[in-house]
């Protein structure tokens, strides 16, 4: 069996040596960081190269996709689900019940212009169990939306979807909180909201 010699002690790398290896690693890895992962990952360019090579424009796709997915993301209507500390059951229908005794006029009604990219909330203040009644259009464009609750440290989301021009239902209050409906507008162009309820709550409250 061979044994490699000992390298001699001339060509073994010096500290000078090493200490300048390691500064230049640690340059290096600050220009990757600031020239290609800071615009490609988070649409940071401070030298204003990473939108030179489109990376910057990468980094605003991947950070907008990021914020979508915590906006609506679907057209279906999606069964209740509540987070809690203690599940419970929190129905919505879809379509407004009927009034026993003929057409009865909306109790509140609201109309919101939402600039393009920019958001709306609407919450009616409701005791748990309680039911109220909801219609919504939008005029000039279509909007992202997501129906849902919270209060007493729980939530509820009752719906969402995309690109809709209106909706309609009845929420039934899972606990007692805030209900309503969030929008935002990516149609490019100025949104006119107009949103009625009426039914058992105590309130309307615009939260965004």
């Amino acid at each position: 069996m061979l044994n490699a010699p000992d390298p001699r002690p001339d060509e073994l790398p010096s500290s000078a040596q090493l200490l300048r290896s390691t500064l230049i690693a640690l340059v290096l890895s600050s220009c990757l960081l600031i020239l290609v992962i800071l615009p490609a990952e988070y649409a940071i360019d401070p030298t204003g190269v990473g939108e030179l090579l489109g990376l910057k424009q990468m980094g605003e796709i991947k950070t907008q996709l990021a914020e979508e997915s915590r906006d609506p993301a679907t057209e279906s209507q999606l069964q209740p689900r509540v987070a809690s500390s203690h599940e419970t059951p929190s129905p919505i229908k879809p379509e407004p019940t009927a009034d026993v005794e003929g057409d009865i006029a909306w109790t509140d009604e609201t109309r919101i212009t939402i600039a393009p990219d920019e958001a709306a909330e609407l919450k009616l203040i409701m005791a748990a169990h309680s039911r109220a009644e909801f219609e919504w259009t939008a005029s000039g464009g279509a909007l992202n939306y997501n129906l849902h609750g919270d209060g007493g440290g729980q939530s509820a989301e009752y719906g969402k979807g995309r690109a809709a021009a209106g909706g309609e239902g009845e929420i039934i209050a899972a606990f007692d909180g805030y209900h309503g409906c969030f929008w935002r507008n990516r149609s490019g162009a100025p949104v006119e909201l107009t949103f009625r309820a009426r039914g058992e709550y105590t309130g309307l409250k615009r939260t965004r």
